[in-house]
C-alpha cells in the first residue's frame, strides 16, 4: 500500500470528490492546511507523494522530512510559491495539474468577454431596477464575430480558449515564447504575431501565461499604449502580469475600453484599489479555474501521475525543469 498526503483548504465534499479518484492501492490522508506543522510532519514522514492545493504554500521543513517522497504534486497550475531549488536539492520532482482546469479557465475567459461585450451585468441591473430598454444596446454592445482576438500564451488554457472562440468567427492571433507548429495553428485557426503587433491589431487581448521574471508586468504602460482605444483586456492567469497602476490610468483615460479581470496583483484587494470602482472593469475573485466539475478531472490526473512515479516513470507536467 502506497501513501499520499493531501494538504488542502478545500471543502470536505470537494476534497472527497478529488480523493475518490485514487486507486485502491494508494491510501490518502487528508490534512487541512491549518493543521500544525508537527501533525503534517508526522504524516509526511512515510508518504510516497505529497499533494497540495489551496493554499499552494508548503512549509519547507516538510519536504526534507519526507524520506520516501517521490513526488510533490500540485493540484493547481501555478507554482510560484514552491521553492523549486530546494526540491531540486532534495531530488524531489514537482508537477502541476497538467492543464486539467484549462476547460474551466477557458470558459470563464469566454464569459468575461461576452459579459463585457454584451454588457450583461449592466443590463441585468437595469431590468431589476425597472428601467427596461434604457441602455442603447445598438450603440454599446458588440459581437465577437468579425473581431480580432489576441491570445498571449498558447499553452493548455490558451488553446482551449482558441477552440471555444473559433465558432464565434473572430480572427485569432497568438503570441508565445515558443511558437506552435503549423498543424496546431491550422487546427485552432490561429496566426502567430509578435506581441507588439498583436497588441496593436487586437480588439480583444486575453492573457494566459505563467507568472515569472519574463512575464511580470508584461502589460505595462507601453503595452497598453499600443492597444486600440476600443480594445478590451481579459486576464485569467495571474494579476502580476499586468502593471495595475498603468491599467488603472489607461481605463480611466479611455486609452482602452474595458478590462475583465479574474486575478489581481493582491488578492483579496484592498478596498481602496481603484480598479474596484471603475465602471469599465468586470471583476471576478480568482474563480476561473474553480468549478464543481473540475475535481474529478484534477483527481484523475493527479493519481495517474503518482502511479507513474511509483512505477518508476517520469511524472507528467513536471515544472521544475530538471
Amino acid at each position: 500500500m502506497s501513501k499520499a498526503v493531501f494538504i488542502t483548504g478545500l471543502e470536505p465534499d470537494l476534497a472527497a470528490d478529488f480523493v475518490g479518484q485514487a486507486p485502491p492501492h494508494i491510501k490518502t490522508t487528508l490534512l487541512h492546511h491549518t493543521a500544525s506543522v508537527e501533525e503534517k510532519l508526522a504524516h509526511v514522514a512515510d508518504a510516497d507523494a505529497l499533494i497540495i492545493f489551496r493554499p499552494n504554500r508548503i512549509e519547507n521543513d516538510l519536504l526534507g522530512a519526507g524520506q520516501n517522497l517521490k513526488l510533490l504534486q500540485l493540484v493547481s497550475a501555478g507554482f510560484e510559491h514552491i521553492d523549486l531549488d530546494l526540491c531540486a536539492s532534495l531530488k524531489l520532482p514537482v508537477a502541476n495539474n497538467g492543464g486539467t482546469n484549462s476547460i474551466d479557465v477557458a470558459e470563464q475567459t469566454l464569459a468575461l468577454i461576452l459579459g463585457i461585450y454584451r454588457r450583461l451585468t449592466d443590463l441585468n441591473a437595469e431590468v431589476q431596477e425597472g428601467a427596461w430598454g434604457r441602455m442603447p444596446t445598438g450603440q454599446c454592445t458588440h459581437t465577437i464575430h468579425g473581431k480580432t482576438v489576441g491570445i498571449i500564451g498558447l499553452g493548455h488554457i490558451g488553446r482551449q480558449v482558441a477552440e471555444r472562440l473559433k465558432p464565434f468567427g473572430p480572427r485569432m492571433l497568438y503570441s508565445d515564447a515558443i511558437r506552435a507548429g503549423e498543424d496546431v495553428e491550422k487546427t485552432l485557426g490561429v496566426e502567430y504575431a509578435e506581441r507588439e503587433a498583436l497588441l496593436e491589431r487586437a480588439d480583444i487581448v486575453t492573457l494566459h501565461v505563467p507568472i515569472n521574471d519574463a512575464t511580470r508586468n508584461m502589460i505595462d504602460a507601453a503595452a497598453l499604449a499600443r492597444m486600440k482605444s476600443t480594445a478590451i483586456l481579459v486576464n485569467t492567469c495571474r494579476g502580476g502580469v499586468i502593471d495595475e497602476p498603468a491599467l488603472t490610468k489607461a481605463l480611466s483615460e479611455g486609452s482602452i475600453a474595458f478590462a475583465g479581470l479574474d486575478v489581481l496583483a493582491q488578492e483579496p484587494p484592498e478596498r481602496d484599489n481603484p480598479l474596484l470602482s471603475l465602471p469599465n472593469v468586470l471583476l471576478t475573485p480568482h474563480a476561473a479555474g474553480i468549478t464543481r466539475d473540475t475535481w474529478t478531472r484534477r483527481g484523475k490526473f493527479v493519481y495517474e501521475n503518482i502511479e507513474r512515479v511509483l512505477n518508476g516513470k517520469a511524472p507528467l507536467s513536471r515544472i521544475d525543469g530538471r
